[in-house]
């Protein structure tokens, strides 16, 4: 069975543009490595809800948005095997300072997943 990383977080709606060049960026890094996808996705259809809601999640703040991610592995192992390899990549370095970022990291939420179900 196959292993995801997810990731949630609040972008800028203003900033969107420029989330995207990082994440086409983070994209190639990852495949580069052998993961085998990776999705960044913006909130379309996501209602602020009275109890949980994708935009609680993160605390969203007026001017922003949800972004869905993630990433697919053959395995866990893989997972961590590839992953320390993208954090020793000098092109993430581009992304700079995270208080420059076009979300707040502090708000973000990720894990690992067995899957269950394809």
């Amino acid at each position: 069975m196959e292993y995801v990383d997810g990731f949630v977080l609040p972008v800028q709606k203003k900033r969107i543009g420029e989330y995207k060049k990082i994440a086409k960026l983070a994209s190639k890094i990852w495949r580069e490595y052998g993961a085998l996808d990776y999705r960044e996705c913006v909130a379309d259809d996501v209602q602020f809800g009275k109890r949980t809601s994708f935009p609680r999640s993160v605390k969203q703040k007026p001017g922003e948005t949800v972004v869905f991610a993630w990433i697919t592995y053959k395995s866990r192992k893989q997972r961590d095997a590839i992953n320390k390899k993208v954090m020793k990549d000098k092109r993430l370095a581009a992304f700079g300072d995270p208080k420059k970022m076009p979300f707040d990291m502090r708000r973000m939420f990720w894990g690992g997943f067995k899957t269950i179900v394809t």
